[in-house]
């Protein structure tokens, strides 16, 4: 029976992308299917960075075509490409700013800004253009993790330059003040601080710009996701009941403001001994999946409790470049991936910039 680009199709609906649990057909994927005799030629687009699957992909398309007996040798091709995403109704994403993906928590200590620095900087490692916004204000963390200093560049007094850390552009309050002086503000001048911060920066041609929010679901943060146009959000707990009572409140609020919850992190999952390896569920165990069974979104990841996290964060070098072939960097890149792959998932941004129409008396 003759071989049909059909009948290739058929077949690429057996293989699931991992990242957002869709097969290549159904989610757009596949781009390109050529027949010739017993030899066939695929060609692949995912819509997120993937620079660490692509191979994998490939060699998995390849391996389940030519295990059909009509097919002598399969050709593969995976690449990648970042779309803009729709935001919150009324607002439209910033000019060189793909997408923003706000990573947010209930309560204070359970990693957020670890999670967020780590998660940009494996991105960055995938593939893609990325930024960081440290947008709290009370306790800006983001310049030490990055092991950065002193104020940022300007230009003519008005357009603030990013930072650079690692390859990713880096805007922080902290960059304004010194490390010990404490930001005594009340809620407005924190949302406008912020919203200049992120207006006000010459962010370039960026992918995925993360916003490290402040901690919490008050008035600051609801303020901040009604007023920036956020395509996706990050949700980090531990697994610990109070923490997961905390977290809830952030996923609701991300619902009120109609900001799609890209899927929850559990952080300090357990507790591995540095001396003899035991490993142990000090905060409790399953939190983080029930949290994301009962609002129906994805559990993008678990990570350990491990002293060489925080010693790496503090000292300026956060895991995904300090040990990027560890167990832990690989969790950080698999979140980072599935994460931007329910992102693509999400419906287009199709604004249309109509050109002005200047009519003349002639």
């Amino acid at each position: 029976m003759t071989l049909t680009a059909d009948d290739i199709r058929e077949m690429l609906k057996d293989i699931i992308d991992p990242h957002h649990g869709e097969n290549l057909i159904d989610s757009g994927a596949v781009r390109g299917v050529g027949v010739d005799g017993d030899r066939v030629a695929v060609e692949i687009a995912l819509a997120y960075p993937a620079e660490s699957y692509v191979d994998v992909l490939a060699q998995q398309v390849e391996a389940h075509l030519q295990a059909d007996p009509r097919i002598a040798r399969a050709t593969v091709e995976v690449g990648w490409q970042v779309l803009t995403h729709k935001v919150q109704q009324g607002l439209a994403p910033l000019p060189e700013v793909r997408n923003i993906i706000a990573v947010a928590s209930g309560k204070g200590g359970v990693g957020k800004s670890t999670t967020a620095v780590n998660l940009a900087l494996a991105l960055h490692v995938e593939g893609a253009h990325v930024g960081v916004l440290d947008a709290d204000i009370y306790g800006p963390s983001q310049p030490r993790m990055l092991g950065l200093r002193g104020k940022p560049d300007t230009r003519d007094g008005k357009v603030i330059v990013p930072k650079m850390a690692y390859g990713i552009q880096v805007m922080s309050i902290g960059f304004m003040i010194e490390e010990d002086t404490p930001m005594i503000w009340r809620g407005p001048m924190v949302t406008q601080a912020l919203q200049q911060l992120l207006n006000e920066t010459a962010w370039e041609d960026l992918d995925y710009l993360i916003i490290d929010l402040p901690p919490g679901t008050g008035d600051i943060q609801l303020t901040l996701c009604q007023r920036v146009p956020v395509s996706g959000a990050v949700i980090v707990t531990t697994p610990q009941d109070i923490a997961l009572l905390d977290a809830r409140k952030g996923l609701k609020m991300f619902e009120k403001v109609a900001v799609p919850v890209l899927g929850v992190v559990e952080n300090m999952s357990t507790h591995i001994c540095s001396n003899c390896g035991f490993e142990e569920p000090i905060f409790g165990t399953g939190g983080g999946e029930r949290l994301a069974a009962d609002y129906h979104v994805p559990l993008l990841g678990r990570l350990p409790l491990d002293i060489r996290i925080r010693e790496e964060a503090d000292g300026g070098h956060p895991t995904v470049i300090a040990e990027p072939h560890s167990t832990i960097a690989a969790t950080y890149r698999q979140i980072a991936r599935s994460a931007a792959a329910r992102l693509s998932r999400q419906a287009r941004n199709k604004q249309i910039s109509f050109p002005n129409i200047v009519i003349q008396a002639t």
